[in-house]
């Protein structure tokens, strides 16, 4: 009888413990986030600096836990063909997956919006966190997405490779 009542306990404390996890890496630690001040930035061709673009219905989470759980939705109604010619365009960059009750952020979409060519990728702005860039998608239509990813100096750090000169200090905790 000892056995069975052990085994309760442990099927019990399994059960919570994942349901915990589940809720904490979904839920837990997002909070959706207001339209910064300055908009959604990207990256001049001509200044190297990033500058604001005319945005509606942005939408956006974060996570205090990690600088790449960012997430944005939003739209414009600049043209592709004049975002190409202004701003600096980001090659090879596949968005990465949003929590599912974040429905404007569909991640496979959007990633076959850029292998079509219907969106392209924007450097929104450069080391917006050490080693991490922000990323702006744009299709056609004019929907927008917001993503972080990691940079080559972000890429070297985090898996311990050896950084090298061409990568800024990284500032102290």
């Amino acid at each position: 009888m000892n056995g069975k009542i052990v085994g309760g306990v442990i099927l019990v404390a399994a059960a919570i413990a994942g349901l915990a996890l589940y809720y904490l890496q979904v839920y837990g630690y997002y909070h959706e986030v207001d339209a910064p001040d300055e908009g959604v930035l990207l990256v001049s061709v001509n200044s190297n600096t990033s500058e604001p673009i005319l945005t509606d219905n942005f939408r956006a989470i974060d996570a205090d836990s990690s600088p790449i759980r960012y997430r944005a939705c939003f739209e414009t109604s600049l043209s592709l063909a004049m975002l190409t010619e202004t701003y600096v365009v980001s090659d090879e960059i596949t968005p990465r997956n949003a929590p599912g009750w974040f429905h404007c952020f569909d991640a496979k979409a959007i990633a076959a919006e850029i292998e079509e060519g219907t969106a392209l990728t924007f450097l929104g702005q450069k080391n917006i966190y050490y080693g991490v860039d922000r990323i702006v998608a744009i299709t056609s239509d004019g929907r927008g997405y917001v993503w972080h990813e990691l940079n080559d100096c972000g890429d070297k750090s985090y898996d311990g490779t050896v950084v090298g000169e061409a990568c800024p200090e990284r500032p102290a905790d």
